[in-house]
């Protein structure tokens, strides 16, 4: 039997190398005759660079960016030449990843996206005509307001780099220069690769759908999806004639507005990516893709999944976010296309059954279920995922 182990991380526990490592092996001692191949995955977040230099190759360029604190961390971005020019791929995790904020200071109305307009400058002075930017795993849900101010949009010291809350106070001279900066990279291609197919706003959004996870209350959820809402109005007019914006448009009036520029650019699918980076970027110009997908294909995933009788994914957490997406989703849609059956073992397994059949996922198996386990895995992350991997070969192998 051929068995692909495509899987993405598992939060801050394992890499994708090291999840293919311990499915692998675990699968190996329960069917020791099955052929395994190994293909690490990630969807734009944490993993990415390492993901695309396997298959692409390329120059690591090492730079020094700011932290969602704002302290310098090291970052990389990796340099591809081809025919048609210099692409530059970074990884905005490694600026805004949430595993640079300790638990006990994490608080989205404060973290930024700077560090992920420095690794964008970064990458054009490299020479780069096209720059593809990962987008997932973030500290941060300032709809990268950050990012722009560290473009130079706006004065010094302006609204923009105070994390998310301060979005709520912006004024229009908050947004000065975000028309030239857009214009100034109009001769560079940038997609945003997101992590996830949520818009900025409502239920689903940056706020409402994530910034939990980054530490804030439900208060301060409620407070940044007011003030992200009110950002991209005024960035949206700022821009002007570059966005045919709805000239009838007031000040003040809500951005989720129907019919509004600013509604389109909000509700499209990534604009919550990574604390809503995917909406910063698409003021610049960016297009949106699923970085799932944009993986998939330089991997060529669909390919090897036709070519094995099952394949295995997983991820930490599988729940409503992975089906919006991320590499579970990216996996199921091209093992369901070649009728090949793609099962699911993850740290959790929160989707309902429902859900994952949706999805075209044949069987979802979390390899902790109580406390105990819970505790236990995250003391031993692999031997955990190792011997739960056995148990479903056992069940999955002929």
């Amino acid at each position: 039997m051929r068995v692909l182990i495509a899987p993405d991380g598992f939060g801050d526990t394992l890499t994708a190398e090291q999840a293919v490592d311990a499915i692998s092996e675990g699968w190996a001692q329960a069917a020791p005759g099955d052929t395994l191949i190994r293909c690490p995955l990630a969807d734009g977040g944490p993993g990415f660079l390492d993901t695309l230099r396997a298959h692409l190759g390329g120059e690591l360029l090492s730079v020094t960016v700011g932290s969602p604190l704002g302290e310098p961390v090291p970052a990389a971005i990796l340099v591809v030449d081809g025919p048609g020019g210099r692409t530059a791929y970074v990884e905005s995790a490694h600026a805004t990843g949430l595993h640079l904020v300790p638990p006990e200071r994490r608080d989205p109305t404060r973290t930024s996206s700077a560090g992920v307009g420095e690794l964008l400058r970064a990458a054009v002075e490299a020479g780069a005509r096209r720059v593809v930017v990962g987008l997932g795993g973030s500290a941060t849900n300032d709809a990268g307001a950050g990012m722009l101010a560290a473009l130079g949009v706006g004065p010094a010291g302006s609204r923009l780099g105070g994390g998310g809350g301060a979005l709520g106070e912006a004024v229009p001279e908050d947004l000065a220069g975000l028309a030239d900066v857009r214009s100034a990279l109009r001769e560079v291609e940038i997609l945003a690769a997101c992590d996830v197919d949520v818009p900025l706003l409502g239920l689903h959004g940056a706020s409402a759908g994530f910034a939990a996870q980054k530490g804030a209350t439900d208060l301060q959820a409620q407070e940044l999806e007011r003030a992200l809402g009110h950002f991209a109005h005024l960035a949206v007019g700022e821009l002007g004639d570059a966005l045919r914006p709805d000239l009838l448009a007031r000040p003040g009036t809500p951005a989720a507005r129907p019919g509004t520029q600013a509604a389109r650019l909000t509700a499209a699918p990534g604009a919550g990516a990574a604390g809503g980076l995917g909406f910063g970027l698409s003021l610049l110009g960016a297009r949106l893709v699923p970085g799932s997908a944009l993986v998939a294909d330089v991997v060529g995933l669909a390919q090897q999944i036709a070519d094995v009788d099952v394949v295995v994914t997983g991820e930490g957490r599988f729940d409503w976010q992975s089906l919006h997406g991320k590499v579970v989703a990216a996996v199921a849609e091209r093992a369901l296309a070649v009728a090949v059956p793609a099962i699911v073992i993850a740290g959790q397994v929160d989707a309902t059954r429902r859900e994952w059949g949706a999805a075209g996922i044949a069987g979802a198996y979390a390899v902790a279920q109580s406390p105990a386990q819970v505790a236990e895995s995250l003391a031993d992350p692999a031997g955990m995922l190792r011997r739960r991997a056995a148990r479903v070969a056992q069940t999955w192998s002929r």
